[in-house]
């Protein structure tokens, strides 16, 4: 079969010179195994390192829910930006980016190719378009837009926000309080959409200096043609944390007393409702089909920011031939 790519007219190598490859997809497409099986590939030509896309992998003590690769995936091939904050702390996107550029750098050095791999797109936007300057959080609207959403509910200020800013909205999903109340406020603050900060035309040169583009990064992105396909992967991948003690992972989270609810690191997909339903807000029946759905909503948003995207080179993650198809990319890459 065919495979299809966007934005560019051939496999031909980019516009500018190579910096690192980018492999996204959506959660349980194949990414890891897939980047482990590029970098054995890459051996000959120096080998490669793996810098993890993923804003639930950068947390400390989340192993099981976060599908973390495993310590012998890790000894295989060096991996980066894995297990670098306790679940206390935020890390935001910004920080992503700086700290992705100097692991660029320092693989480049040593003479590898850096694989840049994961589903948070947030980041990849970070890391290759930048943001512009966006406001500072102000303390009195954030208190009046947790005000209203008391009254109203998240689902109704996702609504509201979907007027205002579709295609923040469209990534986000209708209880995810935190971020809703973000892209609210910015708008509030600012009259602009949180998106148009995400566009790189509306970042001035000034801030984009020495930082890496698109055409430095092309990206390969895995993309299932049947839907069915990644819904099967997504609940088998559910039910081997459930049978790998991840209610047990997230009681022992949940016992340190210091972690909440609220923080981001709780708020991952399926950490959110195991902690849940440990708090008996659901029922422990539940967790499974919840969950499930959960990630099957993360995967969908996933597809929608990756489709936004230029210059990706889509590969169907349900192909048997996948693997095959990806290294005659990544050697049109790197010629």
């Amino acid at each position: 079969m065919a495979t299809p790519s966007l934005g560019r007219e051939s496999l031909g190598p980019p516009f500018d010179r190579v910096q690192a490859l980018a492999i996204a997809g959506p959660t349980a497409s194949g990414k890891t195994g897939l980047a482990l099986a590029i970098a054995k590939h890459l051996e000959p030509r120096g080998g490669a390192e793996i810098i993890s896309v993923d804003s639930a992998l950068v947390y400390m003590g989340m192993d099981i829910g976060t599908a973390k690769p495993s310590p012998a995936e890790l000894a295989a091939v060096p991996h980066h930006l894995i297990d670098i904050r306790d679940p206390l702390q935020a890390y935001s996107a910004a920080e992503f980016a700086l700290d992705a550029k100097a692991c660029v750098q320092n693989i480049l050095a040593r003479g590898k190719t850096p694989l840049l791999v994961g589903g948070t797109m947030l980041y990849f936007k970070a890391l290759l378009e930048g943001f512009n300057d966006m406001p500072s959080a102000d303390p009195h609207i954030r208190s009046a837009i947790q005000a209203e959403a008391a009254l109203k509910g998240w689902p109704a200020m996702h609504a509201l926000l979907q007027k205002i800013d579709p295609q923040t909205a469209a990534r986000l999903a209708p209880a995810d309080s935190q971020r809703i109340s973000r892209a609210l406020e910015v708008f509030r603050i600012s009259g602009q959409a949180l998106s148009s900060f995400h566009h790189s035309d509306s970042v001035p040169e000034t801030s984009r200096s020495g930082q890496l583009t698109w055409g430095q990064v092309p990206l390969l992105s895995l993309e299932p043609q049947n839907r069915a396909w990644l819904h099967e992967r997504i609940a088998l991948r559910f039910d081997d944390m459930l049978l790998n003690d991840f209610v047990a992972e997230v009681q022992a989270l949940k016992a340190r007393g210091d972690l909440t609810a609220d923080l981001p690191a709780m708020r991952c997909v399926g950490y959110r409702q195991a902690w849940e339903a440990l708090d008996d807000s659901l029922p422990m029946a539940e967790l499974r089909d919840r969950g499930v759905f959960a990630t099957r909503q993360l995967a969908k948003r996933q597809l929608t920011w990756l489709r936004s995207l230029p210059n990706r080179h889509v590969v169907r993650a349900d192909d048997p031939d996948v693997l095959q198809q990806a290294l005659v990319w990544v050697d049109s890459q790197l010629v």
